[in-house]
């Protein structure tokens, strides 16, 4: 039981699984909503600092109802880092805190990521774990484009001069509190060393979900890539605040990964210490993980976002809710990369839908996790009942998840020798 629901109430079973990825995918955690509540101010928290109040309700709506592109009304000085609020406040978590058990020792030895950068340099690895939001202009959301499942303004609700969306299922987010926040989770583990190769992962979150209370706290994601020991660094935008809405923002639009990924390189140099080191970054692999309703997010990063053979491999958590088309054809284009989709009774019909759609192909398909990842594998993960969707990203075929999979990628030597002579297109 879950919020008075079972389970299967929450998913309501029997709805259209489009339907559900893209509005009550995943079970609500609760809570307040502090994030949402503050980030109406972020476009104009720099100007506001001087004034001492916030925006009133006719200068927001003048600024959505302005024909201004976005550069011009929201230009690149304004999304420098927010000083969050009391109620918002992201404590940084001595490993011992973030979660229940006791932390991991620090590894003895550093697993080199099976995935080579392509320029390096000489620095020490930093000396202290680094988790903290970061506001990205390129990140998901604010975003001002067209639905590109309907071809119509993705902001299709307008209510005295406030904007929002209304979905599929018919309930409308607001745009001052969900889709308004542009920071990412970044996480810089101890062991870092970007002088060695190294891979970034990139985490879409699933729905109703928060970077702190959620993608942190209660998924553990970032300590996930501590505790894998591999030479990794994470990346997670923020997507729908704490709604069940799986939209991908400005991952939609053509080369959005690509932009997104160019400017976190700048920012991951800036907190690992040394500018140089955005060399490195810029040109790092990257392997994407998708939870739930980040499934979209994935899709069309793989489809449109402009990374080339830098996208290294795929890794989906209970995620293949629909968009099968793109990830076939990313597997079929990519076969020095590896794609991975573990799965529960929810989202079986489609995993076993993917698979026959690959042996059609000619493309093989395993179905256990018990050997090391390789050029070109291909695996799918049934779990077996008892698992829950809320916490499958902690506890899927086996704990930690996402560690798993990273250690399995750096146990091949030959996706070390396929990386290492790879360059993005």
């Amino acid at each position: 039981m879950l919020g008075g629901r079972t389970l299967g109430q929450r998913w309501m079973v029997g709805a259209d699984p489009d339907f559900l990825a893209g509005e009550a995918i995943e079970a609500r955690a609760g809570g307040p909503r502090a994030v949402a509540a503050v980030a109406v101010l972020l476009p104009l928290c720099l100007t506001l600092a001087q004034c001492g109040k916030a925006p009133s309700a006719g200068v927001m709506a003048n600024l959505q109802a302005s024909g201004d592109t976005f550069d011009e009304r929201f230009p690149a000085p304004h999304f420098n880092d927010r000083f969050p609020t009391a109620k918002e406040s992201f404590v940084q978590l001595p490993p011992a805190e973030a979660r229940s058990r006791p932390a991991a020792a620090e590894p003895a030895s550093v697993r080199v990521a099976s995935l080579r950068p392509q320029a390096v340099y000489e620095r020490a690895p930093v000396q202290q774990e680094l988790t903290t939001l970061v506001s990205l202009k390129s990140s998901a959301f604010p975003y001002l484009g067209n639905n590109p499942r309907t071809d119509t303004p993705f902001l299709n609700v307008s209510n005295d001069g406030r904007r929002g969306h209304r979905g599929p299922g018919g309930r409308v987010y607001w745009q001052d509190e969900t889709y308004n926040d542009n920071r990412t989770l970044i996480h810089i583990p101890r062991h870092f060393d970007a002088r060695k190769p190294g891979v970034i992962v990139v985490f879409f979150h699933g729905n109703g979900a928060t970077l702190e209370r959620d993608v942190r706290d209660r998924q553990l994601v970032p300590q996930q890539i501590s505790e894998s020991a591999v030479n990794a660094v994470l990346l997670a935008p923020q997507l729908a605040v704490d709604a069940a809405d799986s939209s991908a923002g400005k991952f939609w639009q053509p080369g959005g990964l690509k932009r997104f990924m160019a400017e976190s390189a700048e920012r991951l140099a800036q907190l690992y210490g040394d500018p140089a080191s955005a060399k490195a970054f810029a040109s790092m692999p990257v392997v994407i993980v998708g939870y739930s309703g980040g499934y979209v997010p994935a899709a069309w990063s793989l489809q449109v976002g402009g990374l080339g053979s830098r996208v290294r491999g795929v890794f989906l958590l209970d995620a293949v809710y629909g968009e099968l088309d793109k990830f076939a054809s990313w597997i079929e284009n990519n076969r020095s990369a590896f794609f991975v989709s573990s799965y529960t009774h929810y989202t079986k019909r489609r995993d076993q839908e993917l698979m026959r759609m690959l042996r059609d192909r000619g493309i093989s398909v395993a179905e256990d996790m018990d050997r090391p990842l390789q050029p070109g594998s291909v695996v799918f993960v049934e779990t077996p009942e008892g698992i829950t969707h809320r916490d499958y990203v902690t506890q899927a075929w086996t704990e930690l998840p996402v560690k798993e999979v990273l250690v399995k990628m750096a146990e091949s030597p030959a996706l070390i020798r396929i990386a290492a002579g790879s360059s993005a297109r």
